[in-house]
């Protein structure tokens, strides 16, 4: 089984023994959905996906978070899809975490292991196989792209956790750190999906409080994370779920780094409401 530092959920079921009693939550502000809630009965499927589950873990729901999708995808080898996604106005950003697979893109392919990260533009051809003697398990977040006249569509982005160097946090002392995928002054980007990296004992030291959206799943390590007016305890393979202006802060617990993968939406005019 190929070695990977980030957490993949593998389903299954507790047994009859365990107790109910978990750290799931969802509120008007947010949503905890614990690693151990992912197990075999919450998983679906796919059309045009072969020998593929996933568990969705995100999705635009009117009064919370609206703008976009995030799927744990597990497919077995061989399996995939030549019709991944069947929106031509839909975006995409892939982050494997075990495995092996072979994206191609337009007349491109690319060998993704665990680390590896695509973002795939509106409209772009893209089909995707799991390779390798194991599962391939990646993550797949979903934006409706908000056009905007007189800017191209982005580009297609293949890299990986490894080829980028994060960007630490101003006087931090590199304690809080981001991998940015894409650079982040480019406004034909209408989301970021990064990953962030605080060492044990560093914190975000205020109760950020503003109108992007967000999902955070930890990858690594664990931490107490305030959400609205409560402070949560959080480990790798959950999932935080946040609607827009839900104050949050975090300290980093240790002994080894906490890192989670954020989405947020980012560059776009908020859409204003027409009166007659």
């Amino acid at each position: 089984m190929t070695d990977s530092p980030y957490f993949i959920q593998r389903g299954g079921h507790p047994p009859q023994t365990d107790l109910l009693t978990d750290r799931a939550v969802f509120t008007e502000a947010y949503a905890v959905i614990p690693r151990g809630t992912m197990r075999d009965i919450t998983t679906s499927a796919l059309p045009f996906w072969d020998d593929t589950r996933l568990w969705v873990i995100a999705r635009p729901l009117s009064g919370f978070a609206e703008t976009f999708s995030h799927y744990v995808m597990e497919v077995a080898p061989g399996g995939g899809s030549e019709r991944p996604e069947p929106d031509r106005g839909a975006e995409g950003a892939i982050f494997v975490v075990g495995g092996t697979v072979r994206l191609a893109i337009g007349g491109a392919t690319h060998a993704l292991g665990a680390g590896g990260y695509a973002f795939l533009p509106p409209g772009c051809d893209w089909t995707l196989r799991a390779t390798g003697d194991e599962p391939a398990r990646f993550h797949w977040i979903r934006k409706a792209y908000e056009a905007v006249d007189g800017l191209p569509h982005p580009d297609p982005v293949v890299t990986s956790d490894a080829a980028v160097a994060p960007t630490p946090m101003p006087d931090t002392d590199g304690r809080w750190a981001t991998t940015r995928f894409v650079d982040p002054a480019d406004l034909r980007h209408d989301m970021h999906v990064t990953i962030v990296t605080l060492q044990p004992g560093a914190v975000i030291p205020f109760p950020e409080t503003h109108v992007m959206e967000h999902g955070l799943y930890v990858l690594e390590g664990k931490a107490v994370y305030r959400l609205n007016t409560d402070w949560v305890e959080v480990e790798a393979g959950d999932y935080m779920w946040l609607r827009a202006f839900c104050p949050q802060a975090c300290y980093a617990g240790g002994p080894g780094p906490f890192r989670y993968l954020l989405y947020k939406d980012v560059n776009r005019h908020m859409t204003l409401p027409r009166r007659a």
